[in-house]
């Protein structure tokens, strides 16, 4: 499925109409800006590829949809509230079609989810999150791909200072409990997931 499908299969599922084009030009040529090495338009396709598998543990397929496309809509390394402007912007979007505020509500609440210092609090943000983390569980190649990709997007960080903040956040994950909430996942991805953290960690040298 492209991602001009995947938009349109959203919005069906959301039994809303579509925004005007612009909206989704804009989306996508933010995923594309010249800064963003990771959280680009692969990510989306894989998110997208991750949904289609999961599919059925959705509550509401296109809230979860809707947020898995707006969940990195902003995107500024130099910034701690591109979740909180991504779920505005998506809000906005939802605003201007018409969409009740609990589903407005809802999509927002998936996005600020993806920060990922809270445990989810509704299967369909456990969702959400486990399919934004499912590139730790990804082939060790693709895995090693991403840890390359995020080390771009950080370049202005300096070396030491970065494999510090990096490793402190890949440690994070490996002490909790599981990584990934769902069982659809747990299953599939929480023992690559954690070889793949332990790799990098010790690559980083902490």
């Amino acid at each position: 499925m492209s991602l001009a499908q995947w938009w349109q299969s959203t919005w069906s599922d959301l039994e809303l109409p579509q925004p005007e084009p612009h909206v989704l030009h804009e989306l996508l040529t933010r995923y594309a800006e010249p800064h963003r090495v990771y959280h680009t338009a692969q990510h989306l396709a894989e998110c997208s590829k991750h949904f289609q598998q999961a599919r059925e543990l959705a509550r509401n397929p296109g809230a979860v949809q809707l947020a898995l496309w707006f969940h990195d809509a902003i995107y500024d390394t130099h910034s701690p509230h591109n979740e909180d402007q991504s779920a505005a912007w998506a809000v906005r979007v939802l605003a201007g079609v018409g969409a009740p505020t609990t589903l407005q509500d809802s999509v927002r609440d998936m996005i600020l989810a993806t920060k990922h210092n809270a445990a989810p609090d509704s299967p369909d943000a456990a969702l959400t999150v486990d399919i934004d983390l499912s590139i730790l569980g990804a082939s060790a190649t693709r895995f090693d791909e991403y840890e390359t990709q995020v080390r771009h997007e950080y370049a202005w960080v300096p070396e030491e200072a970065f494999r510090e903040a990096r490793a402190k956040i890949l440690r994070e994950f490996l002490a909790r409990p599981r990584i990934y909430s769902t069982d659809f996942f747990y299953d599939r991805l929480e023992v690559p997931a954690k070889a793949n953290l332990q790799r990098s960690v010790a690559r980083l040298g902490a």
